[in-house]
């Protein structure tokens, strides 16, 4: 029996088909990214804004006109928020809160009414990890978030704060190491926020992390620029701690971020960065910025541009913002109009732009241990493209005159230039370079231009 996996949204949802993954093969099921091949179909859906739900309910709609003989679940915030409306979609067998996702593949089970088999009786050709992320591997290390943004419907549909215990996320990180993975992505709704009711902090978990694990390359996703411990950039002094996050500050203007109930000021925010390259003075921080937001008026905006120019972001996530049903802000005042909302996004997009050029140029003829991803793209002139990211993750490739499988390998390199797109870096190898042995390369074969 086969299991489709796919999710949208956030990297929680990514996580998530991750262990549900380990969980189905456990259970005899082999995954497949044919979604005709499917017996049983899996979709974590989003919610975060209205455009998200609707694309839930596309997905939702394409994979049952795909294989409309498949058992279907859905789970997720869209499933979570409008479970009536996602109980009558066309091919929907069962859908999943998010309170019982950590059920769902016995739940999924029952519909699908599948013969289990023994762990040690699956094929031992079998991929031992969701093969969607070979390479880096999301852990999901809570769920939930104690506070309420104003615009945020996640954390009503997420619900308040459990965290996974240390020993549980240790033995998933060894597991994951035995089977090769290089790279792993602590995740969560607030990750920050770990331990909140285990009466431990994410500075504890990262320290034993580093102490009961050899996992080569530690990785956050999106942290709030708060309930940080106030030595926690000095963990990055381990050079197995890679020196980028994503830290949100959604608006430069601390009238917004008030509105907006963030618990972070500009002022505090810049201050954190600071303190982050002062321990590595090329860590990269990216961000998400919202425009648009109610009553955001010309000197707001003109504030969010002045904190990318002083924080010097690598990469900004930019967002105009969009009515969600649900939430505090839907019902604010002074809403910004529609056509506004896209000119400031268009202008802070090439503020951003400049400014993630600037912080590229700033690597070159700096030395970087690159892990290498997926398969090769061949240029017109024959040459065969790698890619991969930076211990400060900004994405790199180098080429070479011959193909060879090095995904999942880190090889240090040097920086030689930025490409003529001016957001990703050219390498050099400095070390020698050796396919896998384990498989053979496939090319992506690809004209590039």
């Amino acid at each position: 029996m086969q299991v489709y996996l796919t999710s949208l949204g956030c990297r929680l949802n990514e996580a998530e088909l991750q262990m549900w993954a380990g969980e189905f093969q456990r259970e005899g099921m082999l995954l497949t990214q044919r979604i005709e091949n499917a017996s049983l179909m899996v979709i974590n859906t989003c919610a975060v804004t209205q455009e998200a739900a609707r694309k839930s309910r596309q997905t939702i709609r394409k994979l049952h006109r795909k294989n409309p003989t498949a058992k279907l679940v859905v789970t997720g915030c869209y499933a979570s928020l409008e479970k009536e409306e996602a109980e009558t979609l066309l091919g929907v067998d069962l859908v999943v809160s998010n309170a019982q996702k950590s059920q769902l593949p016995q739940l999924a089970k029952e519909v699908t009414e599948w013969q289990s088999m023994p762990y040690a009786a699956t094929e031992p050709e079998e991929a031992p990890l969701f093969t969607r992320n070979r390479e880096r591997a999301f852990i999901k290390i809570q769920d939930g978030c104690r506070y309420r943004c104003t615009y945020c419907i996640v954390t009503v549909a997420r619900g308040e704060e459990v965290s996974r215990t240390i020993d549980e996320l240790i033995h998933e990180i060894l597991e994951l190491q035995a089977e090769g993975i290089k790279e792993i992505v602590l995740t969560g709704v607030h990750v920050g926020g770990y331990g909140s009711d285990l009466d431990v902090s994410l500075y504890d978990l990262v320290v034993s992390i580093l102490q009961r694990t050899s996992i080569p390359r530690i990785r956050f996703a999106s942290v709030e620029p708060w309930d940080l411990h106030d030595n926690f950039f000095d963990l990055f002094k381990d050079p197995r701690l890679m020196p980028h996050m994503h830290l949100p500050i959604q608006s430069g203007s601390n009238k917004i971020l008030r509105k907006m109930s963030r618990r972070c000021k500009t002022e505090t925010f810049l201050a954190l960065i600071d303190k982050a390259r002062s321990v590595i003075p090329d860590f990269n921080i990216t961000t998400d910025i919202i425009v648009g937001f109610p009553g955001e008026n010309d000197e707001d905006f003109q504030l969010s541009i002045d904190i990318i120019a002083q924080a010097k972001f690598g990469h900004v996530h930019i967002f105009s913002y969009s009515n969600r049903e649900g939430t505090k802000a839907a019902g604010l005042p002074e809403q910004v109009a529609a056509e506004m909302k896209k000119q400031r996004s268009r202008e802070l997009h090439q503020v951003a732009e400049k400014y993630k050029r600037e912080t590229l140029s700033t690597m070159l003829g700096k030395q970087q241990r690159i892990l290498w991803e997926g398969h090769a793209l061949q240029t017109t002139d024959g040459q065969f493209r790698y890619f991969g990211y930076t211990e400060n993750y900004h994405k790199a490739y180098i080429e070479l005159g011959e193909s060879m499988n090095i995904s999942n390998q880190v090889t240090l390199c040097e920086i030689i230039a930025v490409d003529e797109s001016g957001a990703t870096l050219v390498a050099k190898p400095i070390e020698t370079l050796q396919a896998n042995a384990d498989s053979n390369l496939q090319l992506n074969i690809k004209q590039i231009v």
